[in-house]
């Protein structure tokens, strides 16, 4: 799944490691994610929109 993680944690200057204790997974999760290699948990997810204060479908772009 696309994602607009990385241009989000640049625009607020947040390190992965940073955002990855703030969220409570590992630095490896956020760069699987920012690859497109991993598609996190829903709730993950949620976790993720709620700390860029946006909806969860401004990040991630779901392709059919």
């Amino acid at each position: 799944m696309k994602n607009k993680l990385k241009i989000l944690r640049a625009m607020q200057d947040i390190t992965q490691e940073e955002l990855a204790k703030k969220l409570g997974v590992t630095r490896q999760t956020i760069i699987a994610i920012e690859k497109e290699k991993y598609d996190p948990s829903l709730i993950l997810a949620f976790k993720i929109s709620k700390f860029f204060k946006v909806q969860i479908e401004d990040i991630f772009i779901y392709n059919e």
